[in-house]
C-alpha cells in the first residue's frame, strides 16, 4: 500500500519519507519557509507528468517506437481566491528523433489521458486540462 509520512522540522519544511523515498518540501520565504524544497501543490504537476510519461512510454514501447527523447513539461495557474487551486494544467510532451510516427504518438499520449492515468482522472473536473505535443528532429 502507497504511503507518505511528513515529519515537520520547523518554519515550513517537512522531511517526507514516501514509499521508502526521502525528500524536503518547503514553503518560500515569502510565507514563511526557507525554500529548501518543492511547493506541495507543485508535487501535483509532478505526480501528473511521472504517471502520464510512464503510460507513454510503455505505450509506445508496445508499438516498437523505441528511438526518441521524451521530455514531460507541465505548468498551470491557481485561482486567486483560497483555497487556492490549480484553476488550469497544461501538460507539454517534447518528443526529439527521427521520423516520429505522429499518430502513433497522438494515440499513445490519448490513451495515457484517457484511460491509464490515474492522476490525470483525479484532476479531471476539478479543472481544466490540456496537452500540447511537439516533434522536433535531433
Amino acid at each position: 500500500m502507497p504511503s507518505s509520512t511528513a515529519v515537520w522540522q520547523g518554519g515550513l519544511e517537512f522531511s517526507v519519507n514516501q514509499d521508502d523515498h526521502e525528500f524536503t518540501i518547503d514553503g518560500s520565504a515569502e510565507f514563511g519557509g526557507r525554500d529548501s524544497g518543492p511547493r506541495p501543490k507543485n508535487l501535483i504537476l509532478t505526480a501528473l507528468i511521472g504517471c502520464t510519461g510512464m503510460d507513454v512510454v510503455s505505450i509506445l514501447e508496445k508499438m516498437k517506437i523505441r528511438d526518441y527523447k521524451l521530455t514531460v513539461r507541465a505548468s498551470g495557474e491557481f485561482t486567486e481566491e483560497h483555497p487556492k487551486i490549480f484553476r488550469y494544467i497544461k501538460i507539454e510532451y517534447k518528443f526529439v528523433g527521427e521520423d516520429l510516427p505522429l499518430s502513433k504518438i497522438e494515440r499513445a499520449v490519448e490513451l495515457s489521458q484517457d484511460k491509464y492515468c490515474g492522476v490525470t482522472e483525479m484532476l479531471r473536473g476539478k479543472m481544466e486540462l490540456s496537452f500540447d505535443i511537439i516533434l522536433e528532429k535531433p
